[in-house]
């Protein structure tokens, strides 16, 4: 039994949303209770106790589109690359990268990205991985470290025409896989989805082997117009919109996560909104890239379900919090814009769309929940309350503020200290194995 207190604790719930010196208790995995600190530790006097010292207690952090292929990637010079758009971005830098990666690179690319993604606070990743160096095991391995880590992670392969046919045919495969896995596994931490890369990488015949090979029980994550190549494309080949082309595939629906969605239009916001559709916004990820803004205000005007992710640009979710309000005002010319709907990506409906793939409550502290709590090192000079928190983590914190993260009733990191694996160690062995890629891609 845990308890966290001493702090000032958001809660996220509409029925105790803030205690100014506040408290949580927690055991096998869910939150048993919250109260005043005198309360909580009053009633569970056997719980360990993590004093907060006055900082902030908060629910932990969802990344709903994060890539840990590219790890690795951090400091790499590529010979002869230089982009001169989005397609040589692709092909020059990331799909040359996932070429080369072995089983073990994949390993300790993930321990990296959720060791990373711990440290800020984060202990939920839905993640779209590549690695057509070595395909067949790679999602399993990723788990692997996720169990280690013990964080939440919902995967998926990112399937695509773009070496041949036979490797299309293997990503679906281990897609199917490690669905049939995680959905046998009863630790409502380990998830799987059936990924796709783009469209444009995509034919018909390996569109219906993906549906041929999902169960019903899961939907998939694939990216949507992140670039306007894709839309051409799209209208070229098929004489069509890009959701139109989804929608007829039978990709749309509720379980079903789209990344991005810059190029799209009203006509396809409607149906992404029929279908009950997920969108996921990565504001570093285009503006790095120079694809464009998407529409994701409006999105979210329209209710639909569109939460904050990073494509694995950052790890740091307050990060892209940050980005995304600069990034809409900005390109709406609207001083107003983003204040209300980027928080409720963040904080609601990251959360939303990660319970539709595992059961325990999360982004929420209350009695049922997911034990998974963070306290951020913060200490205001103005009021902190549940009016104003978002202001706060906003203008105030960034995610290397976290200095304690819980997930599922376990302590992952205490005062910055990693408590779940030997970060040296993982560090060598991640600086050992991008030498080895490195090497492999130059020559």
């Amino acid at each position: 039994m845990l308890v966290i207190g001493n702090g000032r604790l958001v809660t996220r719930d509409i029925a105790n949303p803030f205690y100014e010196d506040g408290a949580v208790a927690m055991d096998g995995g869910r939150i048993l209770e919250l109260g005043s600190t005198q309360m909580i530790r009053g009633k569970y006097t056997d719980a360990d106790f993590i004093d907060a010292k006055g900082g902030v207690i908060m629910p932990a952090f969802i990344n709903t589109h994060e890539h840990i292929y590219s790890a690795m990637a951090r400091g790499l010079s590529i010979k002869g690359y230089n982009p001169k758009g989005f397609l040589d971005i692709l092909d020059g830098q990331w799909w040359t990268i996932d070429r080369k990666l072995t089983l073990e690179q994949t390993y300790w690319s993930a321990m990296d990205t959720l060791i990373q993604g711990i440290r800020c606070g984060v202990t939920t990743v839905f993640d779209h991985h590549a690695s057509f160096g070595h395909i067949t095991g790679s999602l399993f391995r990723i788990a692997d470290a996720a169990k280690e880590l013990g964080v939440r992670a919902c995967l998926c392969y990112e399937v695509s025409d773009r070496d041949g046919m036979d490797k299309a045919k293997e990503s679906v495969d281990e897609n199917a896989e490690f669905i049939k896995y995680a959905l046998a596994d009863d630790s409502d931490m380990i998830a799987a989805m059936m990924g796709m890369h783009a469209q444009f990488t995509i034919s018909d015949q390996t569109f219906a082997y993906a549906a041929s090979r999902k169960p019903d029980e899961v939907g998939y994550h694939i990216h949507v117009a992140e670039g306007i190549e894709d839309l051409h494309d799209c209208l070229k080949k098929h004489g069509k919109r890009i959701v139109d082309r989804l929608m007829d595939c039978g990709v749309l629906g509720e379980k079903t996560l789209l990344g991005h969605c810059i190029y799209i239009n009203p006509h396809e916001m409607d149906l992404i909104k029929e279908t009950d559709t997920m969108v996921v916004h990565n504001p570093e990820s285009n503006m790095g890239n120079a694809c464009g803004c998407p529409p994701t205000m409006e999105l979210v005007h329209r209710g639909i379900l569109t939460g904050l992710g990073t494509d694995g640009y950052t790890h740091d979710m307050i990060e892209s919090y940050k980005v995304a309000n600069i990034l809409h005002k900005h390109h709406l010319c609207d001083a107003n814009a983003a204040w209300g709907e980027v928080p409720e990506m963040l904080f609601e409906n990251n959360a939303k769309i990660a319970n539709r793939y595992f059961k325990a409550p999360l982004g929420v502290l209350k009695e049922g929940a997911a034990a998974d709590v963070i306290v951020a090192d913060y200490d205001p000079p103005t009021s902190l309350s549940a009016d104003n928190i978002n202001s706060h983590i906003l203008f105030g914190m960034s995610g290397h503020d976290v200095v304690t993260t819980v997930a599922n009733g376990k302590v992952l990191m205490k005062d910055r200290e990693v408590l779940v694996a030997d970060v040296e160690e993982v560090m060598a062995k991640c600086r050992e194995s991008s030498a080895e890629l490195w090497k492999s891609i130059n020559g």
